[in-house]
């Protein structure tokens, strides 16, 4: 017998189901409740309110657990590659080896973008920011390779799929090469995904260069661990757009878009900049272990607790290791990398952050490792938008697939109430 829930309105009584996740989560189902009473609920933020069933990823805050498609994030991130795991999302298993040499391939040689494209990204200028370029490129892709090709029959979504994998993070080392002033590097179909990307960061035509594997290591996990995170902000949102039947291009876009906000993706870039501020004040420690603590200080130590894990991140854990590895083989001198050890030592330790589960996130740990690369803290997001794009791929793909109705969300009006129009020369 299915469970119910009753809710009294106006002294009448009504009846909802219960829905149940694999993981015993549990949900009322209101969808029938305007119609049945006339009510509605608000929920500020959507914090307690479940817009879809999913079977991507599974994350309970409290017990600090990740799984996507029910595989542990610490074995995937300590043994899987990040295409692998982008599978794994996006088709809901893990490939066998002939089903991923196929993938790569059809990944490694699309990388190229189209020359066209150069032409609407030499338009920008060159301060501008990284994450409006992507957005605006990944949302001009729908006009190069549009749904309605008639030269085409059949679904192409799984092109699409793969178009947007192999030329984000090309379209990515775009903007970093204008900023530097540096001319573009094009893909080299020989190398794995996170070489290839770090070959088209960082190498020069004067001069060999060579991919670390320690380097690409910790990059391939940091795209593995931001690879989704269930329905966070760009993810719905990459849904609600998606559920207009927007195209795979246009959704991404908006995407990325939501993710560049300072309350979700940038939330790493903010750790550098706090570090960055510690060091122009003197660079004490100390002094803001004791503002972090003062209940009316206005300071915010930034990458230390979660929205959603209330106990630990497990990314966290994971990346740390990462971190310290990099620091260690590329033997950084960098002060403002040393004041985010001294924090990280004092905050594991201390009872105040203890006691208050504040410990060190994956944002803090990812911007870390990003500046030790010698990536700039404008180019953090956009680093989390190449990792997330297989979970919005995935999302995006399951809602299509799932006939779900258009997002729209109700709301209470709390403007004036009805006026009268009063002609212009009498108001």
């Amino acid at each position: 017998m299915q469970e119910t829930v009753k809710i009294i309105i106006e002294g009448q009584e009504y009846e909802f189901p219960v829905v149940e996740g694999t993981e015993n989560e549990k949900a009322i189902d209101i969808s029938t409740l305007r119609s049945k009473t006339g009510y509605i609920t608000i929920d500020e933020g959507f914090k307690n309110t479940g817009s879809t069933t999913s079977g991507i990823t599974y994350l309970d805050g409290e017990e600090g657990i990740l799984h996507y498609r029910g595989y542990p994030i610490e074995e995937l991130a300590e043994k899987a590659e990040f295409l692998e795991v982008a599978y794994l999302l996006i088709y809901g298993e893990l490939p066998t080896k002939e089903q991923y040499e196929v993938f790569k391939h059809e990944v490694t040689t699309r990388s190229l973008v189209n020359e066209d494209m150069r032409k609407i990204f030499d338009g920008f200028p060159v301060n501008a920011h990284p994450m409006g370029v992507m957005s605006s490129l990944v949302g001009a892709m729908s006009s190069f390779y549009p749904d309605n090709d008639k030269k085409h029959k059949g679904d192409f979504t799984e092109v699409h799929i793969r178009r947007l994998l192999a030329k984000i993070p090309t379209i990515a080392t775009w903007c970093y090469k204008k900023s530097q002033g540096h001319p573009i590097n094009y893909p080299k179909n020989h190398l794995d995904y996170c070489s290839n990307f770090l070959h088209m960061m960082f190498a020069l035509p004067v001069e060999n260069y060579e991919v670390d594997p320690i380097v690409s290591s910790a990059l391939n996990k940091l795209l593995i661990l931001h690879a989704d995170h269930e329905q966070n902000c760009s993810t719905s949102t990459v849904r609600l757009v998606g559920s207009s039947k927007a195209n795979i291009y246009a959704s991404i876009s908006a995407g990325i878009s939501a993710l560049w906000g300072p309350l979700h993706g940038g939330a790493n870039q903010e750790v550098i900049e706090m570090l960055e501020a510690i060091k122009e004040d003197g660079g004490d420690v100390a002094k803001y272990i004791a503002m972090a603590k003062d209940k009316n200080s206005t300071f915010r130590l930034m990458g230390f607790g979660h929205r959603v894990y209330k106990n630990f991140d497990p990314r966290a854990k994971i990346i740390k290791k990462a971190a310290d590895d990099v620091l260690a083989k590329l033997g950084v001198n960098d002060p403002v990398l040393e004041i985010a050890k001294g924090l990280e030592e004092a905050a594991l330790k201390d009872e105040y952050f203890v006691s208050r589960k504040l410990y060190p996130n994956v944002d803090f740990y990812s911007g870390i490792i990003y500046r030790a690369l010698g990536i700039p803290t404008n180019m953090f997001t956009v680093m989390f938008a190449i990792g997330r794009l297989p979970g919005w791929i995935a999302q995006w793909l399951e809602l299509r697939k799932s006939g779900q109705a258009i997002g729209r969300p109700r709301q209470i009006y709390t403007g004036p109430t009805k006026k009268h129009y009063v002609d212009i020369d009498q108001r």
